[in-house]
């Protein structure tokens, strides 16, 4: 049960970054761009619940530590995704 809060900690920091990387921006919304986002939180949560399958305990850290992976994930891509992007211009 201890890796469901993981994996819902780094999904929420993956959206809390798109999100306000969208209220930065001050672009209308594109659902299109935030659906990437999703896809982006949704690895994060994976990743970190198999990283911490095995772990004994989960402290207040921990979930911090898995917010913050998630939000990383997402801003890593995106940065990905704009270098590729600029590389193709």
């Amino acid at each position: 049960m201890n890796v469901i809060w993981i994996a819902v900690a780094a999904f929420i920091g993956g959206i809390v970054a798109a999100l306000l990387g969208w209220l930065e921006s001050k672009e209308p919304f594109v659902s299109r761009k935030f659906s990437a986002s999703l896809i982006r939180a949704l690895v994060a949560a994976v990743a970190s619940a198999i990283g911490y399958q095995y772990a004994n305990a989960i402290t207040p850290i921990d979930i911090g530590i898995a917010f913050c992976a998630g939000a990383g994930v997402d801003v890593l891509g995106h940065r990905v995704a704009r270098a590729i992007k600029k590389g193709k211009e």
